[in-house]
Formats: C-alpha cells, structure tokens, sequence
C-alpha cells in the first residue's frame, strides 16, 4: 500500500498493462548511495568506520533460481577479489542448508570485502561483474541490486517506492538511520531515475523507466 506522505504518481506499462504507482519525488530526488562515504550502517549505532553499509544481515534470496545463481558465481570470482573465499570454500556462502540467504562472517555477508584488503572493498560480486565487464545487477542477490528502491505488486497493479525503516524487518525499529530518510545522501549530481537508470529499467520495463525519467526531469 502507498503511504500518505509520500507523493506518488501514476504511470501504465504499454507492453504489459500494469498500472504503477511511483514514489516520482524520490526518483526526482539527488539521493545517492554514500557507501564509503559516510554512510551509518544498518546497525543500532553509527557503524561508518566498519564499512558494512547495508550488508551487516546478508541478503535474502528471492528464490532457488536465485540460489542456485549466486552460488554459480560464486564459484567464478577470482581469488583475490574474494576476501572471505576460505569460509566460502568450507561452508559454502549460504547461511544454512535452506540456502535462502547468504552467509555472515564476522557480523556481514560473506560476500562483503571489509575496509583495506588489497583485492577491494565492497561486494565481490559486484567487483568480479565488473571486472568481467557484466552488470552488477546480473550478479548480485535481487534485494542488493534493486536498493534503495522497492516493489510490490497486487495483480495488475504495482507500487515503485523508496526502501523504508519497515522494509527491514523489526530491526528496522532500532537503525541509527535509514539512508532515504537522511539528508546525508542528497549530494548525487544527477537525479535518482537517471543515476539509477538501469535499475529502474530492470525493475518497471524500457517503456515506464522513459516515462518516469520525463516527468523526474520536468519536476
């Protein structure tokens, strides 16, 4: 369901019919992700020096296809750009035999590269895409890639919105922050559907991310 205080409008999909409701002042917003840069955490204190972002419970798995795709590339990632590759070479990179989630060594997904190792700090997942010149969003778990946006879908409709606080689950109550509602990340030198173009093209289809980034424009 939309929220109250959040300004949505409406766009329809041609190819498919879906009827979007879209968090537009978000998306016409100058958010950016400060990972690195300032960024709090998801933790219940202020955790930048830690360097874990939103990457401190894992990700959760959309489904077995998901699974079996993470764990696929897993296995491709170059050593040296995997810093937890023993632990995942020993337990595997899911959490338990329910392979619904990744992972957490040391209180953050295994994936996560901790601030200083000389392969790279950040996901390795999104490092290895890279380097094999691949889109991040065809490697990482579906919940990384699509933040801070989120969707859900009723039948033919569906809602385009901002990740809130209870998105996050009861820990959500107890963040020291939560990055859409800061004013920390409005520092990006291009609006959200621009900076954010690939995703929103993944997420809402060719025809509706043109439209959401005219009206983002013209607001």
């Amino acid at each position: 369901m939309t929220d109250s205080a959040t300004q949505y409008e409406e766009f329809e999909d041609p190819i498919d019919g879906t009827r979007w409701s879209v968090d537009v002042e978000f998306l016409s917003s100058n958010w950016r992700c400060i990972w690195g840069a300032g960024c709090e955490g998801i933790l219940d204190r202020p955790a930048a020096e830690l360097g874990q972002g939103c990457c401190s419970v894992g990700a959760e798995l959309l489904d077995s296809d998901e699974s079996k795709l993470v764990a696929a590339l897993a296995a491709t990632i170059d050593e040296e750009r995997f810093q937890m590759i023993e632990t995942a070479r020993s337990t595997g990179v899911f959490r338990d035999s329910d392979r619904d989630h990744t992972a957490l060594v040391d209180g953050a997904c295994i994936f996560l590269n901790r601030p200083g190792f000389i392969g790279g700090e950040g996901c390795a997942l999104h490092l290895q895409a890279e380097a094999d010149g691949e889109r991040a969003i065809d490697w990482k778990p579906s919940v990384c890639w699509q933040l801070p946006l989120k969707v859900e879908r009723v039948g033919s409709s569906a809602i385009l919105r901002r990740w809130r606080r209870s998105d996050w689950g009861p820990g959500g109550e107890t963040m020291a922050w939560c990055c859409t509602e800061a004013d920390e990340p409005l520092i990006g030198s291009v609006l959200v559907a621009e900076s954010l173009g690939e995703e929103l093209e993944a997420l809402v289809g060719p025809e509706v991310a043109v439209a959401i980034r005219e009206r983002a424009v013209s607001r």
